[in-house]
């Protein structure tokens, strides 16, 4: 090897080893913005709702004859428009109108005159809203108040077609959206310089958060500005602060969010999360399950041809069982991590089903420190 095949090597070598290094996970990767887990306490969307009419369907809304609210709905609209159809009130046949509930989120200071997304969905016996208008329709809060009005084309993902003897449906095509469909027209009043303090309150409530939160506030402040009062909630002092300017310094404080040892379980889709702090104790696993197979295959014995013999069948039953045998008892020592945990149950060779099993007989046999959730 030459001096300069052996550099070569020198250099690809200390190229591998900087890589290497330089993807380990540091303790700032962990850290996350406060904005991120936080919310300022006061400042949320307040949720609207309304009832209006979708016009312009292709034979796909209400039947007037079934949906009595659809039919008086469209007898006060056209009567608003000039229109009297009382004395025709029987005789209303249209599948061309559908009754809908639309609601929406009106966001923290939103102004009059902004413009909100809202969604629409059929209350009737309407099979689809594709190519609907949505009607005025006034928007109310929990207080009732009139806080926006929606009206435009409903955009719909889903579709449906039928024909005489069989019909396709894909997505839900009786419920859609109206991108920027509504206006609002009256505004929820919040200041922050009411008061002489602000509450931060964290998404997911942790007392350890909180304390680091506090403490990241005021190492930035310089001196005592913020407490944490409960594992939701940090107190901040204004002092003759400008608020708006402090807490756009403090949302951008970062903080290493900590978190319970906790185990979730989905059991209808079967899905599993655990969470990085989750420990076990030293405990001994055994899984396996009985299959009893039965395989019917009769056979048929025929007699020759101008015979007088007769047909005859022969039952033939194969039945196999499956204990199993070969899977062995498997032991997990204590204080095991989160990926000894799973490499070990996946040795196992089981499932997503039978590795919910198994958990929860750990949980019951006190071996898993951590919370067991399931849903």
């Amino acid at each position: 090897m030459t001096i300069r095949q052996a550099a070569a090597k020198v250099t690809r070598l200390l190229t591998c080893l900087a890589l290497l290094f330089s993807v380990q996970p540091s303790a700032a990767a962990a850290e996350v913005r406060i904005k991120d887990i936080a919310d300022v306490e006061g400042v949320r969307e307040n949720q609207l709702v309304g009832y209006g009419l979708v016009v312009g369907l292709n034979g796909t809304g209400d039947r007037l004859r079934t949906a009595a609210f659809t039919r008086q709905s469209l007898i006060g609209v056209l009567e608003r428009l000039g229109v009297n159809t009382r004395d025709q009130e029987g005789r209303l046949d249209t599948r061309n109108v559908a009754a809908v509930v639309v609601t929406a989120n009106l966001p923290a200071f939103a102004r009059a005159g902004s413009r909100i997304d809202v969604t629409v969905s059929t209350l009737g016996d309407a099979t689809s809203l594709q190519g609907g208008t949505l009607l005025v329709t006034p928007l109310l809060g929990a207080d009732g108040e009139v806080y926006a009005v929606a009206q435009g084309s409903v955009a719909v993902s889903g579709l449906v077609a039928r024909g005489a003897a069989a019909s396709v449906t894909r997505g839900v095509p009786t419920a859609g959206r109206i991108p920027n469909g509504a206006t609002v027209e009256r505004e929820i009043p919040f200041q922050f310089a009411q008061g002489q303090s602000i509450r931060l309150s964290l998404r997911n409530p942790d007392l350890t958060t909180a304390r680091r939160i506090a403490a990241a506030i005021n190492r930035q402040a310089g001196n005592f500005v913020a407490s944490a009062t409960d594992p939701r909630t940090v107190a901040l002092s204004l002092a003759g602060r400008e608020p708006i300017s402090f807490l756009a310094q403090v949302e951008q404080l970062r903080v290493t969010p900590d978190q319970v040892a906790r185990v979730v379980i989905e059991d209808a889709s079967g899905t599993i999360v655990m969470g990085a702090d989750v420990r076990v104790s030293t405990v001994a696993i055994a899984q396996g399950n009985l299959t009893i197979r039965i395989t019917e295959s009769p056979q048929v014995s025929q007699p020759n041809a101008l015979s007088n013999g007769e047909t005859v069948v022969t039952p033939r039953t194969n039945v196999e069982v499956d204990d199993q045998a070969e899977r062995r008892m498997g032991i997990l020592r204590g204080g095991v991590t989160l990926e000894d945990l799973v490499r070990g149950l996946n040795s196992l060779g089981v499932g997503p089903r039978d590795l919910i099993t198994i958990l929860q007989t750990i949980k019951a046999a006190g071996a898993l420190q951590a919370e067991l959730e399931v849903r």
